[in-house]
């Protein structure tokens, strides 16, 4: 337990700057106080001390922010910063090494007892604050989850979803693959704004054009009455 229990702090102290010494992380970091009463709340669940499970959960939420449901499967080096507002859901499983910020939700669309209605997050994945993750599906490894973004479907291994609905602006590249604070890269190009841009762009395009084709129709327009002007004064 005390090696994972430094694993865990390492890995905080990798991932966040703010973070200074091993006792500054382990006496004012809610997300791994979280997680500590949480593997408490599971032991109590897989025992048959069911209720005793939701009371830790709860107890957990209250002391934390964050409501961790005790039949969820959280991995090793599992970082969840600032913490507040987080809620994973009963059949959620959190894979090694992911990092989930404030805000998030791995939430269920099922009513079905017994169905798995959370989603599944592989290695290493990167939750923005804000997101919800909703439904049984799989996060594949190295993938982000962009703040905010509602992802209701699949994401494969180290894509970038962003937006709502959640859409992949980024499929996986050894880039994706790093880690990303709030799953946001720098210069990150979305797909959907490339195209409504091109779209733009073509648009300006037909308008000249339009533009100019006005203007040459206004020109014969012009000579034919001059030369109609020129032919009846000639009759005359």
């Amino acid at each position: 337990m005390f090696k994972h229990l430094r694993d865990d702090i390492a890995c905080i102290l990798e991932r966040d700057p703010a973070a200074r010494t091993r006792w500054e992380v382990l006496t004012c970091y809610p997300g791994l106080h979280a997680l500590y009463l949480h593997k408490l709340a599971r032991w109590f669940w897989l025992h048959g001390l069911r209720w005793l499970g939701r009371f830790m959960s709860q107890f957990g939420r209250w002391a934390t922010g964050i409501e961790i449901h005790p039949g969820a499967k959280i991995g090793r080096c599992v970082f969840i910063d600032h913490g507040m507002g987080v809620v994973i859901g009963e059949t959620a499983e959190v894979g090694n090494g992911c990092t989930i910020y404030q805000g998030v939700t791995l939430g269920g669309t099922s009513l079905y007892r017994g169905a798995k209605r959370h989603p599944t997050l592989g290695e290493g994945v990167v939750v923005g604050a804000g997101a919800k993750v909703l439904g049984g599906f799989k996060v594949g490894d190295g993938a982000r989850i962009g703040s905010n973004a509602v992802v209701v479907k699949e994401v494969p291994a180290g894509a970038t979803v962003v937006g709502i609905p959640g859409r992949m602006v980024e499929e996986g590249t050894e880039q994706a693959a790093r880690f990303a604070a709030y799953a946001v890269v720098q210069e990150q190009d979305d797909p959907y704004a490339k195209a409504i841009q091109k779209l733009v762009e073509h648009s300006q395009e037909l308008e000249r054009a339009l533009g100019a084709l006005t203007d040459k129709l206004a020109q014969l327009e012009r000579a034919a009455e001059a030369a109609a002007r020129d032919h009846l004064r000639a009759v005359k």
